[in-house]
C-alpha cells in the first residue's frame, strides 16, 4: 500500500482504499511492507508511512520492514532500535535488481535477527538465473506478458528456497519462506524441517486458483496476472492445495501489490507495453483472500474451521509478534470479529470490490461465503455488508520480537 514502484509507475492503493478493502474482506489488521529506497535510511522511509496511514486507516496495521540497501548502520545500529521499537519483521528478497540482497546481506540480516529476536520473511527466486533467461528471451523476441513466467520457472525458486533455507540454517536462526507456488519448493521446505530448520511456510490466492495459461490473454491481458513468483500449472496448484490441508503451510497471505491495468502508470505503461519485463509486479487480492479460503477450503471439506482461523489469522499473528492482542478470542484480547455468513454465495466482480485498482485477477469467479459485519476492537465496522464505521477507526499496532538467541550456544534464552 502506497509502496514507491519506480519511475513512472503508481501503485493503486494507498491506506484508505487498501484498508478499506480489507475490511469489507473480513480481515481488521494488515501488515503492509515499509519499502527501504537505496541511499536512505529505513527510519525515513518508515516515518513516511506512518504519516500516509495516520488517520486514513479503517483496520488497524502494523509494518514489515523491507531491506533493500544493507549497509553497515542499517545492519550494526538501525534494525536492532527498530526491532527494539516494536518492527519485528524484516523482508529480504533475492530477486529484483533493485531490492535483492547478496548471500552476504542475507547472512547479516539473519544474524540481526537471531540477536533480537525479529523475524525474516524472504522472497526466494534466483535473480541471475532469470537475467539469463530475460536476455535469451529477449535474443529471441518472445516479450509478451507469458514470458513472464517462463523467465522465471519453478528451478529459480526452488534454488533460491534451498539456498535461503541453508543460510537460516547457517545462522541458526527461524525463517519465513514466503509466497510458495509449488510442490518442490515446498519439499526443500519438509527438508530443512528434517534437518531441524526452523520454518514458516506461507502460500497465497494465486497459487490455488491461477496458472501460467492466464498470463496468455489477448489484447496484452496476460498482465493482469504478472507476479512473483509466477502462478505455475495444475500440478502445482494441487501440490499447494496439500500444503494447505496438511500443514506444510502456516500462513495464507494475500501478497496484495495493486497496479491499474488500463492505465499508463500502471500495467500498461508505455515500457510495459512492449516488454513483459517492464510490466508492474503485482496483483490485488487483499479483498478476496477470506472468501476464497473458505470458499475452496471449508466449503469443499479441504480444511475445517479450526484451520481456516489458523491460516488466515491466529499464525500470522503469532509469527509477527502481535499474539495474543490478534489471532484470537479471549478476555484481553482486541475484539476483532468477523461474522461470516457460510451459504451467501456471489460471483467476484471487481465493482463490487473496494480497492482502487480496476480490475480482480479472480473476476467471474463463484464463491461460497462472505463476510457480512466486521468488528474492530469492538466498534462495528461493516454491517450486513454496509460500510457503518469510520475512516481512521484503524490504528497502528506495535509487534512484539520473539526471545533473542544467544550468539554462543545458541540457544534461547
Amino acid at each position: 500500500m502506497a509502496q514507491p514502484s519506480g519511475e513512472g509507475i503508481v501503485m493503486a492503493d494507498g491506506f484508505e482504499s487498501g484498508t478499506l478493502s480489507a475490511l469489507f474482506g473480513g480481515n481488521t489488521t494488515v501488515m503492509p511492507f515499509c519499502l527501504q529506497e537505496k541511499g536512505r535510511p529505513l527510519r525515513e522511509a518508515l516515518n513516511a508511512y506512518h504519516q500516509l496511514a495516520d488517520g486514513n486507516c479503517y483496520t488497524d496495521v502494523s509494518f514489515h520492514l523491507i531491506v533493500s540497501d544493507a549497509t553497515e548502520s542499517l545492519i550494526g545500529q538501525e534494525l536492532r532500535a527498530l526491532a527494539a521499537d516494536g518492527y519485528a519483521s524484516f523482508k529480504v528478497f533475492m530477486t529484483y535488481e533493485d531490492l535483492r540482497l547478496s548471500d552476504a546481506d542475507i547472512l547479516k540480516t539473519l544474524d540481526v535477527a537471531r540477536e533480537t529476536g525479529a523475524t525474516v520473511m524472504v522472497h526466494c527466486e534466483n535473480e541471475d538465473a532469470i537475467r539469463f533467461l530475460i536476455d535469451r528471451h529477449e535474443k529471441a523476441g518472445i516479450v509478451s506478458p507469458h514470458a513472464h513466467a517462463s523467465t522465471r520457472p519453478v528451478a529459480v525458486e526452488r534454488e533460491a528456497t534451498h539456498r535461503a533455507l541453508t543460510l537460516a540454517e547457517i545462522v541458526d536462526v527461524p525463517i519465513v519462506i514466503v509466497h510458495v507456488s509449488n510442490g518442490e519448493a515446498m519439499d526443500e521446505i519438509a527438508r530443512a524441517r528434517a534437518r531441524g530448520v526452523k520454518v514458516v511456510g506461507e502460500t497465497c490466492p494465486q497459487y490455488l486458483m491461477l496458472t501460467a495459461d492466464d498470463l496468455e490473454g489477448m489484447d496484452w491481458e496476460g498482465a493482469k496476472f504478472v507476479c512473483s513468483p509466477p502462478p505455475r500449472d495444475k500440478a502445482a496448484q494441487d501440490a499447494c492445495w496439500l500444503g494447505i490441508e496438511t500443514g506444510a503451510f502456516d500462513l495464507f497471505s494475500s501478497d496484495h501489490c495493486p497496479f491499474r491495468y488500463d492505465d499508463a502508470q500502471g500495467k500498461r505503461n508505455p515500457k510495459g507495453l512492449k516488454s513483459f519485463r517492464h510490466i508492474p509486479n503485482g496483483i490485488p487480492g487483499v479483498e478476496t483472500r477470506l472468501p476464497i479460503l473458505f470458499s475452496e477450503g471449508v466449503m469443499k471439506g479441504r480444511i475445517d474451521l479450526p484451520r481456516f482461523v489458523a491460516l488466515s489469522a491466529t499464525n500470522h499473528a503469532k509469527t509477527y509478534g502481535l499474539y495474543p492482542q490478534k489471532g484470537t478470542i479471549a478476555i484481553g484480547a482486541d475484539a476483532d470479529l468477523a461474522i461470516w455468513d457460510p451459504v451467501q454465495r456471489r460471483h467476484i466482480r471487481h465493482a463490487d470490490l473496494h480497492d482502487a485498482a480496476d480490475y480482480s485477477p479472480y473476476e467471474g469467479l463463484e464463491v461460497t461465503g462472505w463476510p457480512t459485519t466486521v468488528i474492530l476492537s469492538g466498534q462495528v465496522m461493516v454491517e450486513d455488508g454496509v460500510l457503518v464505521g469510520e475512516k481512521g477507526a484503524g490504528t497502528y499496532r506495535s509487534a512484539k520480537t520473539r526471545p533473542p538467541i544467544d550468539s554462543m550456544n545458541m540457544k534461547e534464552i
